[in-house]
């Protein structure tokens, strides 16, 4: 997201805080300041959103975010492990923390999280990116000490993990691509946001919106009143709880849920950790919207999808 796009959530969000203090939406304007890279004021607005919701996984996982993007590494790792006691482990949380190991030089634990995350995505673009630093920078470590040049290394590593952590393997998704691969977008495959645009135009349909792993709107096409980024914080919770009761009945994942309300059909999708969230009014074909997203998602292009 560009600065105006994080300007445009900031002030929706406050709107919506300024309205009901209590409002869920405080863990998504605490991640847009983070963003920003006004990380004290997310750090007052998520603590103080915790004092009233201490049990909201998703604002532990950006406070968690925002203590990492400070340096203050153990105190992020606590973040996470709160998540973790409240809702068990999820490849979100397994995920954060091996970023927080890299970032703490704990490499061995990292990259056992990362190996047992690669089997469960093997295409995860970021997941390799952090398997590479973990192998890259104690090889570094290791050449440095043997050629004598050893000076400030373990400073020096520091800036190198946590410089390279954020700016590569964070970023893997969102770096532009080279022109081969453009071509590829338009001939062989959609984007998300392209399979978003053409299912929102299907009669019907309020909004779309795919929610990240922290329940926070990463795309969307929303034509309804109510805030997206509440409503997905809010619907995030639905199928967080619904998925670790499936997992305690042992019932396997879900494939997809259907919520059906007067005048209402909420309609969601797992997407790699992620969230494919539809909302429809009374006019909605499902069955048309199921025939629709069928054809859309066998065009998706995976490999832009990671």
């Amino acid at each position: 997201m560009n600065v105006a796009e994080l300007d445009d959530r900031i002030g929706k969000c406050n709107k919506i805080l300024g309205e009901n203090p209590n409002s869920q939406i405080f863990a998504a304007l605490a991640d847009a300041y983070r963003k920003k890279g006004q990380l004290d004021q997310a750090f007052r607005i998520c603590q103080n959103g915790l004092r009233i919701h201490p049990n909201y996984v998703s604002a532990h996982m950006v406070m968690a975010r925002i203590n990492l993007d400070k340096g203050m590494y153990d105190w992020a790792e606590i973040e996470v492990n709160k998540a973790v006691v409240l809702e068990g482990n999820s490849f979100a949380t397994d995920l954060l923390l091996a970023e927080i190991y890299i970032r703490k030089g704990e490499f061995p634990k990292a990259a056992k999280l990362l190996d047992k995350l690669q089997k469960m995505d093997p295409a995860n673009v970021q997941i390799q990116k952090l398997l590479e630093l973990c192998d890259r920078i104690p090889q570094e470590a290791s050449v440095q000490i043997k050629t004598g040049d050893n000076r400030n290394f373990e400073s020096a590593s520091a800036d190198d993990k946590s410089e390279k952590v954020v700016n590569q393997a964070n970023t893997a998704d969102s770096k532009p691509e080279p022109a081969p691969r453009e071509e590829k977008k338009s001939e062989a495959g959609l984007g998300i946001d392209q399979v978003i645009e053409k299912l929102a135009q299907i009669p019907g349909i309020d909004g779309i919106l795919l929610v990240n792993r922290e329940g926070l709107v990463a795309e969307s096409s929303w034509k309804d009143g109510v805030s997206p980024d509440e409503f997905g914080a809010v619907v995030r919770e639905i199928e967080s709880t619904i998925q670790s009761q499936l997992g305690m009945s042992r019932f396997g994942k879900y494939e997809s849920l259907l919520i059906e309300a007067e005048n209402l059909i909420i309609n969601v999708l797992p997407f790699r950790g992620s969230m494919l969230l539809i909302k429809g009014n009374g006019k909605l074909n499902f069955g048309t919207l199921r025939l629709k997203m069928n054809a859309l998602l066998e065009k998706l292009d995976k490999d832009l999808f990671r």
